[in-house]
């Protein structure tokens, strides 16, 4: 039996966008290229080889509908496994490794969390991350106390701004819970 691939960012990227909304490669490469979402890709030679990776492990369907004019376009929705995988992605508990790698991908499932599984899971999601960066913004004070004094202010900086940009992430992820419970308070 064959194991289930691991699903790239923009695959996960792709998921959530047709979750919200069935849509073209054409429609998708859009989004891409007019948002901040570029970062993940607005390349035709990702995107739609992208789209192909996940309708042949059923997590999306293409369907060909009419468009403009005598064009035909292939539209992409997000199965029932699809929806499961992004689920599963976005209440993934948040690890030292994602912080290390950066939190672009951790910030990616956060933003598609509340339409995709509801505010109780980005909160929750939050909470993880909140316990992530605690942990690790202290071992890398710990790290930057522990460096040696001859060391280069140019590396020691670059260190520094490593962990300020860590700290200033828990800053607004306590901002963010913050405002969770007060959306939930102003609910009673």
């Amino acid at each position: 039996m064959n194991s289930p691939k691991k699903i790239p960012a923009l695959g996960y990227a792709l998921l959530g966008l047709l979750h919200g909304k069935p849509a073209s490669g054409y429609d998708l490469r859009k989004i891409f290229s007019s948002t901040s979402m570029k970062s993940y890709s607005d390349s035709p030679g990702a995107i739609y080889p992208a789209l192909g990776r996940l309708q042949k492990q059923g997590l999306i369907r293409g369907t060909i509908e009419e468009g403009a004019g005598m064009r035909r376009r292939q539209v992409f929705r997000v199965t029932a496994k699809g929806l499961a995988e992004i689920k599963k992605w976005i209440a993934r508990p948040v690890t030292r490794d994602d912080m290390v790698r950066g939190p672009q991908e951790v910030i990616l499932r956060f933003a598609f969390s509340e339409m995709v599984a509801g505010p109780a899971a980005s909160v929750e999601l939050l909470r993880s991350l909140e316990a992530a960066l605690q942990l690790y913004v202290s071992s890398l004070n710990v790290e930057l106390k522990a460096m040696p004094a001859m060391m280069p202010t140019s590396g020691r900086l670059a260190f520094e701004c490593g962990v300020g940009g860590n700290q200033a992430l828990l800053d607004w992820t306590r901002y963010a819970l913050a405002a969770y419970e007060q959306k939930k308070g102003g609910r009673s």
